[in-house]
């Protein structure tokens, strides 16, 4: 319900101000709206609708001149995992299968997602509308068992 509603109302909510200053929507999904992972099947769905939301949105807002765009990471190191019940050695050896997850390697930190972000809300971005980046070390793009 989080993560869709949330970013449905904040949307909608926001959509006076954004049409005023010609203002852009980054929705922060995951690599698992865009990929299906076992174990976590709620959390896959409302992340593929954030997903469908963000081009929903962009074609809705597109007249405005309001561009909707969202990121997809991978394994980031924060301490949400841990805060979500992980104790210390579960949490590395989650992040030690990176290793064979992701194309790079490793897990993602805060800062290489927050620079995608500040990206798409740039000027920079200024023709990206309804696009769902993935940072994610290239683990969309992997098939690891």
């Amino acid at each position: 319900r989080i993560n869709t509603r949330a970013v449905f109302y904040l949307t909608s909510l926001a959509v006076p101000y954004l049409t005023e200053t010609k203002g852009c929507v980054v929705n922060v999904s995951s690599v698992n709206g865009m990929r299906s992972f076992p174990g976590v099947l709620a959390y896959c769905m409302s992340k593929s609708a954030v997903d469908q939301l963000t081009r929903c949105a962009a074609l809705e807002l597109a007249s405005k001149q309001i561009r909707v765009n969202s990121v997809n990471p991978g394994v980031i190191t924060t301490e949400i995992h841990k805060r979500g019940g992980m104790n210390e050695e579960e949490y590395q050896k989650f992040l030690e299968r990176c290793k064979e997850t992701h194309a790079l390697g490793r897990p993602g930190n805060v800062e290489e997602v927050a620079s995608v972000i500040a990206f798409l809300a740039s000027s920079d971005a200024s023709y990206m509308t309804g696009a769902s980046l993935p940072v994610d070390g290239g683990r969309h793009a992997m098939c690891p068992r």
